[in-house]
């Protein structure tokens, strides 16, 4: 992929997780650009593709920067979950409710593709973090990795409804960070809680 057509990419998906991708114009992204429509149109047939390419790019990268993650050396399994919570919501520049909303709405067919790839990798991802967390003695070793793994997905895909969860009662930062500890905390063991009240700051048995 040119050099050219990256930079169109990500100022695209800044101004998308930004504004929303219904909301941004062909017009404003040629504008940030600094270049013409037509210019602009000499990539991109029209905004449709546009939306689905840098969706696509996104989901890639945020993929891939979460396999470095789970490849990594982080302390330990629940140390990682928030590593990645952390590194995904940076991505999506915090609060990536509305423009997925809008993604949803207004280009189903994107926002299904994008959801099919977040729902095979997430599923890898969570498999080998609770295989890693029960051999190092923080997960109950009687869950079942498979639907752990499944139910961890639903649940994230739940509280990205806006209509149960309107950002105006529950902010997108909070709202994941105690999706992350309610999950944690049916499956951790003692020494496992020992290690999410610290991170959480608090003092749960």
């Amino acid at each position: 992929m040119s050099e050219a057509k990256i930079n169109i990419l990500e100022t695209s998906l800044d101004l998308f997780l930004t504004l929303g991708f219904k909301s941004v114009t062909m017009d404003e992204i040629a504008s940030r650009l600094g270049m013409s429509k037509k210019t602009l149109y000499a990539h991109f047939k029209n905004k449709g593709q546009l939306v689905e390419e840098s969706s696509v790019h996104l989901c890639n990268h945020i993929c891939s920067g979460v396999d470095h993650i789970i490849e990594g050396e982080t302390e330990n399994a629940i140390e990682e979950l928030y590593t990645v919570k952390r590194y995904v919501m940076e991505h999506l520049k915090g609060d990536e409710s509305s423009p997925i909303y809008q993604l949803h709405k207004y280009y189903p067919e994107v926002h299904k593709k994008i959801t099919e790839v977040q729902f095979d990798h997430m599923e890898n991802c969570i498999k080998k973090n609770v295989t890693r967390g029960i051999a190092k003695g923080l997960y109950r070793d009687n869950i079942d990795v498979d639907f752990i793994a499944r139910i961890y997905y639903v649940g994230i895909q739940g509280i990205k409804n806006l209509n149960i969860f309107p950002p105006s009662k529950h902010p997108t930062a909070a709202l994941h960070d105690q999706y992350l500890e309610y999950h944690l905390r049916g499956i951790v063991t003692p020494l496992g809680r020992k290690i999410l009240n610290k991170i959480t700051n608090t003092n749960h048995d």
